[in-house]
């Protein structure tokens, strides 16, 4: 039986055909992580491949060993040489040190606390911190707090998704699509997910031993 994003999304026939190819949406936030440590991990993310990312992740947390992520004030007494030498830049280093004063100062808030705050309050309040843009805010909305009704315009997938989905030659500018997207409230999470999908299935038509090894890779 179909949920009830897979219902709304099917009145349309070309996301019925979809749906149908792909199965149910598949998304499962990691609720064990609070806003404080998925913008930290985001940081780490940035600009490189996974297995890079957590092996500098891997550093940072053996710096301070025990249970959990280092806690803000851990993260702002530690020397800015000893976060450079697990591997982050310079400028992510001011990041990361950015997001500690954030969670100290209650801008970020803890994971309880941001239930109580909507999707576009959060995105306001934590795009102030330096190297935290909208996506970044977005991808901890899906995939952290489990928000069900985020739709990420500006992700290259998510539109490449709807060209592939919809056989156009180009994909839509981001304020189309949110435009094209308002129908598929409340649910534009797994909508966006679809569309991830979908990209994935366009892609591996067009390069198929390239996508293999990435799989691979990343596995």
């Amino acid at each position: 039986m179909r949920g009830a994003a897979e219902r709304h999304l099917a009145t349309d026939p070309v996301w019925a055909a979809l749906i149908a190819r792909v199965g149910p949406p598949r998304i499962a936030p990691d609720r064990s992580r609070s806003p404080y440590e998925a913008l930290l991990n985001a940081i780490a993310h940035q600009q490189l491949h996974g297995r890079a990312a957590e092996a500098i992740l891997g550093r940072f947390a053996a710096l301070h060993p025990g249970p959990g992520f280092p806690d803000p004030a851990t993260l702002l007494a530690t020397p800015e040489a000893r976060l450079r030498g697990c591997g982050f830049s310079a400028g992510k280093v001011a990041s990361l040190r950015a997001i500690a004063a954030a969670a100290t100062d209650g801008t970020i808030p803890s994971r309880r606390a941001a239930t109580r705050l909507s999707d576009a309050v959060l995105i306001e309040r934590l795009t102030t911190i330096r190297g935290v843009g909208r996506w970044t805010v977005e991808m901890l909305l899906i995939f952290t707090l489990g928000r069900p009704d985020v739709l990420p315009v500006d992700d290259f997938g998510v539109r490449e998704g709807y060209r592939a989905l919809h056989g156009l030659a180009l994909q839509p500018k981001p304020r189309a699509l949110a435009d094209l997207g308002a129908v598929w409230s409340p649910f534009r999470s797994a909508a966006a997910w679809y569309l991830w999908r979908a990209a994935d299935a366009a892609r591996a038509r067009t390069d198929p031993p390239k996508l293999a090894r990435e799989r691979r890779v990343a596995r």
